[in-house]
């Protein structure tokens, strides 16, 4: 990365190396200044990269984790390209708009995961299979557990560096990778690719290709398997390809149920809802009640409006900062989806400008008549909370659909209906938060059941 008219210069980096093109995108920060220029490589070097990618070969597995693990200390503490730790993790924090605090705390995560991918992947290798045909079970009859295809694709999201952690994985268990970087925040990916790169990964084993919409789906036309993120248009739009794995809204929820006390829980789910800004699929977006919801949406409120806005370098920064008319834009479609609700935060507005051209979105706290109001599966970048009333005769129905519910309850049989039901993939029982997330734990699945398979050997 080099200073090209003040400009941060962000280059493709195909399998003959860092790649500046002539069509080259504006990636500004929240202001809206001028902040870097992302090099857009057409489709035929798309082509090209993902050829490379599919002749290349895998490093042995002792090379890439010992690889991995230098590449993510360097990434998360060391000079890279000539940008140190502490001036990358700002203008990350300026071009995206993420809290400098959670900035910091993504990057160590990557670091950390990036010495645990393989142990975690490992995790969801069935107990009856092993890794290497050489392996004595084999003698016997076994299954080896092996990888469905050689590349790996990824529509990264710019939401915050954490992400990036993910496709880790596939890299330790062999895949070549490539990335399409998010056009709001590209540098977290390209730091990583040459952390990757000059810790021994070869140029044809790691790319990153920024590009136009078009190219974009050659990326993954080309791919043996891919994941993608976005919205509820993209999990339609990939659900049916058993080779895209689609990452969409979380939708995460809140259960508290009678015969547990909603205050002990109140640290818990103030956290869930504000913790990493409330931009994560992870975050709580609605809280269920059994029985009155208006005192605990009340006590919801009191705490989030406590929050201060600041710009997002600001150590104590806690919410995200957009450039003021993106959060105008958020803030009219909250507005619009809020009527006819009783609003305790944020009923006139959450825009909060930060005098430079951009702004904070505040929290939002609106309490719902039902436990079926279409706004309970609402999902916002920010702290935008819908707390509703639930009941027994409702069941299970208004918290399905939800990637990690909580529920604050002592009810068994309740417990046992929402393990068994396959649209909530995480339940945390009791007074954990919904962001929780570790390695080796899965998160939607183990990542390890799309990438691998079994296959049954038998050797002399």
């Amino acid at each position: 990365m080099s200073v090209l008219s003040q400009l941060l210069c962000i280059d493709a980096l195909g399998p003959k190396g860092a790649y500046r093109t002539h069509n080259r995108l504006t990636v500004t920060d929240v202001a809206g200044h001028p902040l870097a220029e992302l090099s857009l490589v057409p489709r035929l070097f798309v082509t090209r990269a993902m050829a490379a990618l599919h002749k290349a070969k895998t490093l042995p597995v002792e090379d890439r984790l010992t690889a991995l693990r230098r590449a993510g200390e360097l990434f998360a503490m060391g000079e890279v390209d000539g940008m140190s730790s502490a001036e990358y993790q700002h203008t990350v924090c300026r071009m995206s708009g993420t809290p400098l605090s959670i900035v910091r705390g993504a990057v160590e995560a990557v670091a950390q995961y990036a010495a645990k991918a393989y142990w975690s992947a490992q995790q969801a290798r069935p107990i009856g299979a092993v890794n290497d045909w050489r392996d004595p079970q084999a003698r016997e009859g076994t299954g080896v557990w092996i990888r469905r295809g050689n590349v790996f694709a990824v529509h990264a999201p710019g939401n915050e560096p954490g992400v990036h952690s993910l496709w880790l994985e596939p890299l330790a268990l062999g895949y070549r990778v490539a990335v399409r970087p998010s056009r709001r925040e590209p540098l977290t990916p390209y730091r990583l690719m040459n952390a990757l790169r000059a810790c021994g990964f070869g140029d044809d084993q790691v790319v990153l290709l920024p590009t136009d919409y078009d190219a974009a789906d050659e990326i993954l036309r080309q791919a043996d398997l891919s994941m993608v993120y976005g919205g509820q248009e993209v999990i339609e739009k990939y659900a049916a390809n058993p080779t895209i794995l689609p990452n969409g809204p979380g939708r995460s929820k809140i259960l508290v149920t009678a015969d547990s006390d909603w205050h002990s829980s109140l640290d818990m789910i103030v956290d869930s809802i504000s913790n990493m800004g409330g931009t994560a699929c992870i975050n709580t977006t609605a809280v269920f009640v059994e029985g009155d919801p208006a005192p605990v949406a009340q006590a919801i409120a009191e705490r989030l409006a406590a929050i201060p806005s600041l710009p997002p370098e600001n150590e104590q920064a806690v919410l995200p900062a957009y450039p003021l008319e993106a959060a105008k834009k958020i803030e009219r479609y909250l507005l619009d989806k809020a009527a006819g609700t009783r609003a305790h935060l944020g009923g006139n507005g959450v825009v909060d400008e930060l005098g430079d051209g951009s702004a904070v979105l505040r929290p939002a706290v609106h309490q719902l008549d039902n436990p079926f109001a279409e706004q309970a599966n609402i999902e916002l970048a920010f702290p935008c909370v819908w707390v509703a009333p639930w009941t027994q005769e409702a069941g299970i129905a208004p918290l399905k659909n939800t990637l990690v519910l909580t529920a604050v309850t002592r009810y068994e049989k309740l417990l046992d209906e929402l393990l068994t039901d396959p649209t909530i993939k995480n339940l945390y029982i009791g007074n954990h938060p919904t962001y929780w997330i570790a390695p080796g734990v899965p998160h939607d699945s183990y990542l390890g059941e799309f990438l691998m398979r079994t296959k049954a050997v038998i050797r002399d």
